[in-house]
């Protein structure tokens, strides 16, 4: 149309932005933005918001707030594609944000809106801003929408509430899709209740006109991992060829997990060696995290081999190398490791903790010395030093992976996150009967694990905390994982 001088208007803008969107050409857009500024379309709302949408598509959060703030005229899509994109976009508590500022600014959420702001509270945990979303819907009637549903229950299920998740699968008035049985079975097996997410498994199928799927087994297959299920989980994924199903990576992978949490290495490497696909840099590091629990240095030298000839410059690969030799006292090999990864520009990724108090979310990192409220945290934290000796506890301190003493090894492990977030909500909550919620972005270390289980039975408080992998719901001194994770 530009070779042969055709008239081009904001539509002809439009559509061609909603194609750049669709194959996520960044590059296009940005002169196609150009073209749209030139010829004096940046006041067509419509317009706008495409493009907004593109850019957040696209994954440039910047330039999609800054068209967002540019907009001379904004309507409720305007609003929706941008807390859409933060929410997508690594930027959850912007989205959230965002979404309370929107009836302040004169709109009415819809159903896109409340999915963006459910989406955003899943990934925060935030589930006092949830219940606040969840009661929205019901008052608007918008809960006949089984998308919106399905979003509830999997919010409530990341905030921690699984009960209050099922509550809404149980009530919910419109009918049920395939998606709404999966999130709920895939959220009994990321608390770690196995027996309930087979039993709603187990329900699919013509009486409730639901058969499962792909997505089913591998929720099924996840919750007896979850569990420590393994001879179940291990028939339901050899059973699914026989029904037609065909297993993906994905299932391989979480059969991998599945044995090689159970210490069954020789199978769970058969498995990924008899695979009719290839395996992915994935399923070798759920291996390798398997070598770790189980000190099996051969094991995991053979597999970081593997990983280092599919061309993974992965932190994890090489911590998790690196925290085997360590348990085994090899400094010298943890030496090695470390100058590999600093030829190799290899950083590891900082662990953090985030926690809501009051609507805000405190974030902390390890050694984390930089929160307002930093001296009542540590002292808080000596206060429960002193109080677990009393329970004949003792800092588990080959989870310190450097050749220092005993004593700095143990001042080390009482820096990590989740203990400075945990001691944060036993200062702040006012509530006791409210569990203290705690969402970390690693897999959470054993001594954590040991000190929190202590802690929810010197304060009778109930904490739940959510790692890279499941939830840990802490409890009278133990934890819903049964020490399995």
């Amino acid at each position: 149309m530009l070779r042969g001088s055709y008239r081009i208007d904001a539509l002809t803008c439009s559509f061609v932005l909603k194609a750049c969107a669709r194959v996520l050409a960044l590059s296009d857009s940005l002169q196609l933005h150009s073209h749209v500024v030139r010829k004096g379309f940046s006041a067509d709302a419509l317009l706008g918001t495409t493009l907004l949408d593109l850019y957040a598509k696209a994954g440039d959060i910047g330039s999609a707030q800054k068209v967002f703030d540019e907009m001379a005229k904004r309507d409720i899509a305007s609003w929706n594609a941008l807390i859409s994109g933060l929410a997508q976009g690594e930027k959850p508590d912007e989205a959230l944000g965002l979404f309370k500022r929107i009836e302040i600014d004169g709109f009415k959420p819809n159903e896109i809106t409340v999915l963006g702001g459910l989406s955003a509270c899943s990934q925060l945990g935030a589930f006092k801003e949830g219940d606040k979303i969840y009661d929205y819907i019901r008052s608007e009637r918008l809960d006949g929408n089984v998308q919106v549903c399905n979003a509830v229950i999997d919010m409530y299920a990341k905030c921690g509430f699984v009960d209050k998740a099922y509550s809404v699968f149980q009530t919910m008035s419109c009918d049920k899709s395939l998606v709404t049985w999966n999130t709920m079975i895939m959220a009994f097996a990321m608390h770690g209740d196995g027996d309930k997410a087979l039993q709603l498994f187990h329900q699919m199928g013509p009486s409730v006109r639901m058969e499962p799927d792909e997505v089913s087994y591998l929720a099924a297959i996840c919750a007896c991992n979850h569990a420590g299920l393994v001879d179940e989980g291990y028939k339901l994924f050899t059973s699914m060829q026989s029904l037609g199903l065909t297993p993906n990576v994905k299932h391989y992978g979480s059969v991998v997990d599945l044995l090689g949490r159970a210490g069954r290495l020789q199978q769970a490497y058969y498995v990924i060696d008899s695979m009719p696909m290839l395996p992915d840099m994935v399923l070798w590091q759920t291996l390798l995290g398997a070598c770790k629990t189980y000190k099996n240095v051969d094991m995991a030298e053979m597999v970081t081999r593997k990983l280092v000839e599919m061309g993974s410059t992965s932190d994890g690969n090489f911590v998790l190398l690196s925290n085997i030799y360590a348990a085994h006292e090899r400094w010298a090999d943890v030496g090695r490791i470390r100058d590999v990864m600093k030829s190799k520009d290899v950083r590891k990724t900082p662990g953090f903790s985030y926690i809501e108090e009051k609507g805000v979310i405190h974030k902390f990192y390890n050694a984390d010395k930089a929160h307002k409220h930093c001296k009542q945290i540590h002292g808080k934290l000596e206060e429960i030093r002193f109080k677990m000796k009393e329970f004949g506890y003792a800092a588990e301190t080959s989870f310190v992976l450097h050749d220092i003493g005993d004593e700095e090894k143990e001042n080390a492990l009482y820096q990590h996150s989740e203990k400075l977030a945990v001691a944060f909500g036993l200062i702040c909550a006012e509530d006791e009967a409210r569990p203290i919620q705690v969402i970390k972005n690693l897999r959470i270390c054993g001594d954590c694990h040991v000190v929190i289980k202590l802690i929810s039975k010197m304060y009778n408080r109930e904490i739940i905390v959510r790692d890279r992998v499941r939830f840990h719901r802490f409890k009278d001194g133990t934890c819903s994982c049964r020490d399995y994770w």
